[in-house]
């Protein structure tokens, strides 16, 4: 399982996960970096089987209308701490950890008290 983080992810997600023994590339070490377009992110994603995680609705639209991303973590948690985040993505990557293996295309919401699943 690998992953890719958008933009406004932070750094410390990418070594957590990292540490939880992932692949996980933040969208600043690749392509155009921060200025890279989210249609060249979701494809660079697909085309190398990458979990995108983002807050952006954007992406979420797009996975819906365009089926690209194919597998997104979108983040609804508003503004917490890198902390909170981390503690909740350990808290549950398991479970996207299992989606991941049986699922070619997804959309997981992660919210304050639930996750979301919609499996494509």
């Amino acid at each position: 399982m690998k992953f890719l983080c958008d933009v406004h992810i932070s750094l410390k997600l990418v070594k957590a996960f990292e540490n939880l023994g992932y692949s996980c590339i933040h969208v600043n070490s690749i392509l155009e970096k921060w200025h890279t377009k989210d249609e060249d992110l979701m494809r660079f994603a697909d085309e190398n089987d990458l979990i995108i995680i983002s807050k952006d609705a954007d992406f979420k639209n797009s996975h819906f209308i365009k089926k690209s991303p194919k597998k997104l973590v979108k983040i609804n948690l508003g503004n917490i701490s890198n902390a909170e985040l981390i503690k909740i993505f350990i808290a549950n990557h398991s479970k996207i950890s299992e989606i991941h293996n049986s699922c070619k295309i997804f959309l997981i919401e992660i919210n304050k008290d639930s996750v979301r699943v919609i499996k494509g």
